[in-house]
């Protein structure tokens, strides 16, 4: 479906609040999951909201059969009793064709939309599933009176979405972001593997044999099954000025696998991903906070180079204008990072606001 360029803009029911034309950008570098129909859970939710930058109610996923009601008026009931401050508030829903999307969206908008900022949409198989969110989003917040537009974020988790990736990046003007989903994908995809992330035993290349000696032992190395799909999904983004999240890492109890997951998607430009253990919240929390180092470093080239032209040489190393916008965005990183986080702007060299409070 092609909408004019100069009704892309226009909210889709009447009554409803403009759509937003930029997307706030602020640190995500871990979306914590909470089941709120887990009573121990939700004790710890003010510690939670001291420690991440975005705290996610789960509907979908997870969450048992017997337990989505509870799960729902559970998140309602959490965001209603707290102030969640700088931390980001996201609900994950059910898929749209479950037997409980259709309520989650309408509970939720009617009793906490004016504090939600981000409806999360699993196993989005094209731009037709974000239309129809866009559009049931629109009456809702006309019929309930919202003020400010509701963001949309995508789950990357089929193959038929991998497949319309761009298209759905750019389906509506709500669209925050897109988080990539390797458990759903791999079922998508048919792939022999149990795995929730991370790479392959099986999946490895090996290096020729000797000729001079053809039974000596041949090198391997493990390689990411995930890296097309991902740097894919991080392209359709960028083209859409919209963000890309890696999503979960399974194994809680290997924090290394984790960690090396989390920064090979922050190296091909994931701005966070998602922690399911409290565990995983540092490990986010330091993947994607940029080193202190590069961080000075990149300050160095922007202070050489105010207006980004020309060429500076920097302990040794030429600069020029394609280096200068990557300082640019490393230093645009951390200066968000240091108004939610003190311990980083410390470390950046950055003065930290009041009420700074991660960490």
């Amino acid at each position: 479906m092609l909408r004019s360029p100069k009704d892309f803009f226009k909210p889709l029911a009447l009554g409803a609040p403009e759509p937003l034309r930029e997307i706030p950008v602020t640190p995500g570098r871990m979306i914590h999951f909470l089941n709120a129909a887990n009573p121990k859970m939700v004790a710890k939710v003010p510690e939670m909201l001291q420690q991440v930058d975005v705290l996610l109610g789960n509907m979908e996923d997870a969450v048992p059969t017997d337990q989505k009601e509870a799960a729902r008026e559970g998140f309602i009931q959490v965001v209603k009793d707290h102030d969640f401050g700088q931390a980001g508030c996201w609900t994950r829903v059910n898929s749209l064709d479950s037997p409980w999307f259709l309520d989650d969206i309408t509970r939720l908008v009617a009793e906490i939309g004016d504090r939600l900022d981000v409806v999360m949409i699993p196993k989005v198989l094209g731009p037709q599933d974000i239309y129809y969110v866009d559009r049931l989003l629109a009456q809702l917040e006309a019929k309930h009176g919202l003020q400010r537009p509701l963001m949309v974020h995508a789950i990357l988790e089929t193959g038929g979405g991998v497949a319309q990736v761009e298209e759905i990046a750019l389906a509506s003007p709500r669209m925050q972001g897109m988080s990539f989903g390797p458990a759903d994908l791999a079922a998508s995809r048919r792939m022999k593997t149990t795995r929730v992330g991370g790479g392959h035993p099986f999946y490895r290349v090996r290096t020729d044999p000797d000729p001079d000696h053809p039974e000596a032992p041949r090198p391997t190395a493990q390689q990411d099954p995930w890296h097309y799909s991902i740097a894919r999904m991080v392209d359709a983004c960028v083209n859409a000025s919209i963000l890309p999240f890696y999503g979960p890492f399974g194994d809680i109890s290997d924090a290394v696998g984790c960690e090396d997951q989390f920064r090979a998607a922050f190296l091909l430009g994931c701005v966070g991903a998602w922690s399911l253990h409290p565990g995983q919240i540092e490990i986010a929390r330091r993947v994607f906070s940029p080193d202190p180092d590069e961080v000075r470093f990149a300050k160095k080239i922007i202070d050489s180079m105010p207006d980004g032209s020309g060429v500076a040489m920097i302990d040794g190393k030429m600069q020029d204008d394609a280096t200068f916008k990557q300082a640019m965005v490393l230093w645009n990183l951390a200066q968000q990072i240091a108004e939610r986080d003190p311990e980083y702007a410390e470390q950046y060299g950055i003065e930290a606001p009041a009420g700074a409070t991660a960490g």
